[in-house]
């Protein structure tokens, strides 16, 4: 069976609209909503938090490797971690669409994976 191309936007729909690759933009999106929480708390109170580097941490290591490569100053410089998220969204996704259709392919052909 010959496989049609795809363009950008169905590939990157294919890829990230699957429950592993949403869920993991659910937990980043959640730790970057905490993290401005307690950035906004601890401004006020004069305290100094490192709650920052949980939203680094969580898309690490591509927003790692991205702000290794670019050096930016002040808040342009968090650029890497919604690239970071998005990009292993992909990845967990790509990863999520192999594993369910070999698994769909391989009892569709009566070979079974147990």
């Amino acid at each position: 069976m010959a496989k049609t191309a795809r363009s950008l936007p169905q590939t990157l729909r294919h890829y990230l609209a699957n429950p592993l690759a949403l869920g993991y933009l659910g937990v980043v999106l959640a730790v970057c909503l905490w993290v401005t929480v307690d950035t906004f708390s601890a401004a006020s109170s004069g305290d100094a938090s490192l709650a920052g580097v949980w939203a680094i941490l969580t898309t690490a290591p591509t927003s790692l490797l991205f702000t290794s490569l670019f050096t930016f100053a002040g808040p342009v410089g968090l650029i890497g971690i919604p690239i970071g998220a998005v990009a292993q969204a992909f990845a967990l996704g790509a990863l999520y669409r192999h594993v369910t259709e070999r698994r769909t392919h391989g009892t569709a052909s009566g070979i079974s994976s147990a």
